[in-house]
């Protein structure tokens, strides 16, 4: 956007200006692609987590918390 502010100024400004904008195009679509990538990890340890204990049995209680039948 600001290519086409600066180049309506001045061809030289705007041509002096495109390798910042594509620089800094470039850094937000890698800090994206990472985030995606956390998110994506974040998501699979959580249902890896759920599915584990949705799975995870009973567990057997013996010895004095049985009940007392006479």
């Amino acid at each position: 956007m600001f290519d086409f502010i600066f180049s309506g100024l001045s061809s030289y400004i705007g041509w002096g200006f495109s390798p910042i904008s594509v620089a800094f195009v470039i850094f937000i679509t890698m800090i994206e692609i990472l985030v995606a990538f956390i998110q994506a990890f974040i998501f699979t340890m959580l249902t890896a987590v759920f599915i584990s204990q949705a799975k995870e049995g009973d567990h057997e209680h013996g010895g004095h918390d049985d009940p007392v039948i006479i």
